[in-house]
């Protein structure tokens, strides 16, 4: 199996650049895309830093900054339970990730490592009250992928989840987790946990170490599972099932989706059986999924821009914005998403000013991002 190109030329960051990176995604309404935003307009994460309080200014907040103390302390965290913080620039942060909308600037990982996560991965996910017929399909599909050289991705949850990590151990498995590393959610799977790290696999998170899944974290690490792989593979989803927010997610990433078929007579198959349906490859073998999958590996996957630490000397040379274009561009948002390209030829402020009044309202709380470059006014 030929491992995917490298995306985009390795970007040393020193320790104090680390440092800052971590401060900058920790500070309050910085999220993966205002994180991007702010390193392209200000060059660097400390300058970052420095000028965000100059730059919400207007919006008559203020916005709270991670503290160097608390970055120093979460970095000490994770040298205690033998994790890591990996950038995105990083050789073992993965590869098909990267390119996503709002790829995480910096993952928790334990485990792993270059190996590992530069080899191609397909995300294996499915029901938790999962059927014992499920679960062995599950399985044979992630231990003959393993075979065929992929890495299988999943959640660690109960059911599918569990049963795909089980059965890929012998080939590498990746577990992203929706709290931080040191809370494993479900407390039940710590053996499996243990099993994964002690056989060279990995586990990976964007939050914080302490933090505590809630009930919105699992969407955000759904596009972790799916934004690792080529392909997603459902076996055994419901309606309205996490399952299927991962394989809505793997469409708006541009994956491969697969499903396994299932008796129209179970509840736990009409989710991947309308995937059928819609368009989803229909798949009962690895065979099957690595046959769909082939035309992607080939590809060079494009990285996002403006990753790197650079000179904030442009950013200042820019027309800055002038009394009035706030209001322009408010007027011009909604509740509807909307892309930022379609607002910078209705407005006609220009692509800088843009991004400029577009990085104050989203750290005053104010638009929400999605994906394909858009966003959409809050309130």
């Amino acid at each position: 199996m030929t491992a995917l190109p490298p995306t985009m030329p390795p970007i040393s960051l020193s320790d104090r650049q680390r440092l800052d990176w971590l401060r900058l995604i920790r500070s309050e309404n910085v999220g993966p895309a205002t994180f991007r935003d702010l390193l392209r307009h200000f060059g660097s994460a400390a300058a970052a830093l420095e000028g965000i309080p100059d730059l919400v200014k207007r919006s008559g907040r203020r916005i709270r900054l991670a503290s160097r103390e608390e970055a120093e302390r979460e970095l000490a965290g994770h040298l205690a339970i033998g994790a890591r913080m990996v950038a995105i620039s990083d050789p073992d942060y993965p590869q098909w990730l990267r390119a996503i909308d709002a790829a995480p600037p910096l993952l928790s990982m334990r485990g792993g490592g270059a190996s590992l996560l530069e080899r191609p991965m397909i995300a294996i996910v499915g029901a938790r009250n999962a059927s014992v017929a499920g679960r062995k399909i599950a399985a044979m599909i992630a231990a003959e992928l393993g075979t065929d050289g992929f890495v299988v991705a999943s959640g660690l949850a109960r059911g599918i989840d569990a049963a795909a990590h089980e059965a890929s151990l012998a080939g590498g498995t990746v577990a992203a987790f929706a709290g931080g590393l040191d809370r494993l959610y479900p407390p039940e799977n710590a053996a499996l946990a243990d099993r994964i790290i002690g056989s060279g696999g990995a586990h990976v998170s964007e939050m914080p170490l302490g933090w505590e899944p809630r009930a919105r974290d699992f969407p955000r690490r759904n596009r972790l599972v799916s934004g690792m792989a080529a392909g997603v593979v459902v076996v055994e989803a419901a309606e309205r099932s996490g399952s299927l927010i991962t394989a809505r997610l793997a469409g708006l990433q541009g994956r491969i989706v697969c499903a396994v078929p299932g008796s129209p007579l179970d509840p736990r198959s009409s989710g991947s059986n309308r995937l059928i349906k819609d368009g989803a490859h229909l798949v009962t073998t690895a065979r099957d999924v690595v046959e769909v999958v082939a035309p992607m590996l080939g590809r060079v996957v494009a990285p996002p821009p403006a990753w790197g630490e650079g000179d904030s000397a442009a950013s200042r040379a820019i027309r800055l914005p002038e009394d009035g274009d706030l209001a322009v561009l408010i007027e011009a948002l909604g509740p509807v998403p909307t892309a930022i390209d379609d607002i910078i030829r209705f407005t006609g402020l220009g692509a800088a000013v843009v991004q400029v009044l577009l990085l104050e309202l989203d750290l005053a709380g104010r638009i929400g991002r999605h994906s394909g470059q858009r966003v959409s006014l809050i309130g």
